[in-house]
């Protein structure tokens, strides 16, 4: 039988135990006395998320596939069970799904190091890039093109998004009762439920039908959260402020962002017009790592650099404090019988929304015969060959710069 080791504790154990200390997983094959594989773990952190915070184009949920293969296909940090209570809690938690879920994978490779290494890691260099592109912006005052890199980078993204979920899949729905929650989960979504009321239904949904309803009532209850109040003025106190609200408040993609955005920064404060809102989602959307990176974008055009940095650092640091948190006690959740049907409702959900997602994208992304061989040729290498998703997005930008933009609809 595989076992694994622990430097820390002598006891030889089983396949799949965790440490206990900071939740990390025990590594395959080690030897009392040696180090984990792959060298020290806060650098490993640190190289595996700003690789992914250059190169994650897609959204959130081409974000969880490539972080579900580097983090448990390719390293095994941890198995692919506590990946998805991870992935739940992200989604059910307010701010962005992705960079949270990053956040709690650096904490369960490196402790609270890692927690704030991979959360930065992965959110700069998108931060970066975005502020450059807002300087660019301010300048010309136009956005540099980018329509054939987009052609082929969207397919390439479409086939990463459905292998993972067929791979989480198998895990995640393991009874008739899970397929039926994401089943009217994927029903919600398609009908416009909002993403946070869609898993939070999947989560009561599969609790009632595991555990019973009057156990359910019992265990669980619902306290509304208020936000802060918004900022009066476009200074970088009020900037602070509206940001911090908006990471503390919206749920979902950075759709559920824009409405946000449109609602306090053009309509209630003035402070953007609408092709600048449109911009800078589309920035936000076109360049790699979160969408919510879209604040680095308007700050930089409400108050330059520095209102670049107080915009990024706003909207994102509820999302580090809502994972310190929560990353400690989600291994207690887990032991409740009414809150572990819950998280398996909500993954299944999420995964439900990752399927209808990847649905939309196909239909936007796969246009004509190149982008279609495309998708079907990054499936084959992720499921056959096993490749680097990396490399792949890499080989469909070049393709599509290539064959050029007037296909893009």
């Amino acid at each position: 039988m595989m076992v694994r080791y622990s430097r820390r504790v002598r006891a030889v154990k089983p396949a799949g135990s965790w440490t206990g200390n900071r939740g990390g997983c025990y590594a395959r094959g080690m030897r009392r006395g040696e180090r984990r594989p792959g060298g020290a773990p806060l650098v490993e952190v640190a190289a595996v998320f700003l690789r992914l915070g250059l190169t994650a184009f897609g959204g959130p949920a081409a974000h969880v596939a490539i972080m579900e293969r580097e983090t448990v296909v390719r390293r095994r940090w941890l198995p692919r069970e506590r990946f998805l209570d991870l992935l739940a809690i992200a989604n059910v938690l307010p701010g962005p799904s992705s960079s949270e879920l990053a956040i709690y994978l650096g904490y369960v490779r490196a402790g609270w190091a890692g927690l704030v290494v991979g959360g930065v890691c992965f959110v700069a260099p998108a931060a970066v890039l975005v502020a450059l592109l807002a300087r660019l912006y301010v300048r010309f005052g136009a956005l540099p093109q980018a329509a054939g890199l987009l052609y082929g980078v969207r397919p390439v993204v479409v086939a990463i998004v459905l292998e993972a979920v067929w791979r989480l899949g198998r895990t995640a729905i393991r009874d008739a009762a899970a397929a039926l929650v994401a089943l009217g989960t994927a029903v919600l979504s398609l009908a416009g439920t909002a993403p946070v009321t869609a898993l939070l239904a999947a989560g009561l949904a599969l609790a009632a039908l595991r555990t019973g309803p009057r156990r359910l009532v019992a265990a669980f209850s619902v306290v509304p959260a208020g936000g802060a109040a918004a900022a009066a003025s476009p200074g970088l106190g009020g900037l602070f402020l509206v940001f911090l609200k908006l990471g503390a408040v919206v749920f979902g993609s950075g759709y559920v962002l824009l409405a946000f955005l449109r609602a306090d920064l053009v309509e209630r404060l003035g402070w953007l017009t609408e092709r600048q809102l449109l911009d800078a989602v589309a920035v936000g959307q076109v360049t790699p790592g979160p969408v919510f990176t879209t604040a680095t974008f308007i700050g930089y055009l409400l108050a330059g650099a520095a209102g670049a940095v107080v915009a990024t650092v706003a909207i994102f640091l509820p999302a580090f404090a809502l994972v310190a948190a929560s990353g400690p006690v989600v291994p207690a959740l887990r032991r409740s019988r009414v809150v572990a049907a819950a998280l398996d409702g909500i993954t299944a959900g999420s995964l439900a929304l990752m399927a209808v997602v990847t649905w939309q994208l196909g239909r936007t992304a796969i246009v004509d015969l190149p982008t279609a061989a495309l998708a079907l040729a990054s499936a084959t290498a992720l499921s056959w060959l096993r490749l680097d998703s990396t490399w792949l997005i890499a080989a469909g930008a070049a393709l599509g710069t290539l064959l050029g933009a007037p296909r893009v609809p």
